[in-house]
C-alpha cells in the first residue's frame, strides 16, 4: 500500500507548527525610504543555539509530482529559511516530531513570492523546487558541531496533488 501525502496551499496558519511563512501580504508594518517602500518587519523567528547566521545560495534540481519522499532532515541547533530567487511555485514538506523521529508528513505548495523559515528542530524535506531554476537563498546556522539529523523513510511516501 502506498502512503500518500496530498499537497495543500501554503498558509501562515497551516504552517505555524513548523515555522514561519515569509511574504508581503496585507498592509506593510511601516512605510520607509521617503514613502517609496513598504517594510514587512521581523517576519521570521531566526533561532541559533551557537554560531551565527549565514546566507548561502542553493541550486536544487527541479522535481515533479508525484514526488517520492524517502528522506527527512532537521537542524537541532538552528532555524533554516528558504527564500526563492525565482518566481515559481515550489514544494515544502514537513513532519511533526514523534518521539525523536518524524511523524506523518505534510506537504505545502508555496506560491510565487512565498518563502519559509523552519523552526529549530523541525523535520522537513529537502529543498524541492517544481520548476527550473531551483535557486534559493538559505539563511541558517554557521558554526561548529553537528547540526543535521537525517531520517530515511521506509517505506517512502508519495506526495501528490490534492
Amino acid at each position: 500500500m502506498t502512503r500518500r501525502v496530498p499537497v495543500q496551499p501554503l498558509t501562515a496558519e497551516g504552517f505555524a507548527p513548523f515555522g514561519d511563512v515569509l511574504e508581503a501580504a496585507g498592509a506593510p508594518d511601516r512605510i520607509i525610504n521617503a514613502g517609496l517602500c513598504g517594510r514587512y518587519h521581523n517576519r521570521a523567528r531566526l533561532d541559533f543555539g551557537d554560531g551565527r547566521a549565514g546566507l548561502s545560495i542553493f541550486d536544487a534540481a527541479p522535481r515533479s509530482l508525484p514526488y517520492r519522499l524517502d528522506l527527512l532532515e532537521r537542524h537541532p541547533e538552528g532555524s533554516q529559511a528558504f527564500v526563492p530567487m525565482h518566481s515559481a511555485e515550489w514544494l515544502v514538506i514537513v513532519a511533526p516530531d514523534a518521539g525523536g523521529v518524524p511523524g506523518d508528513p505534510r506537504a505545502f505548495r508555496a506560491a510565487p513570492g512565498q518563502a519559509i523559515n523552519f523552526h529549530r528542530g523541525t523535520w522537513h524535506g529537502v529543498l524541492t523546487p517544481l520548476h527550473a531554476p531551483g535557486l534559493f537563498a538559505v539563511i541558517d546556522r554557521i558554526g561548529s558541531g553537528a547540526n543535521l539529523e537525517e531520517y530515511r523513510l521506509d517505506p517512502p511516501w508519495e506526495v501528490t496533488d490534492a
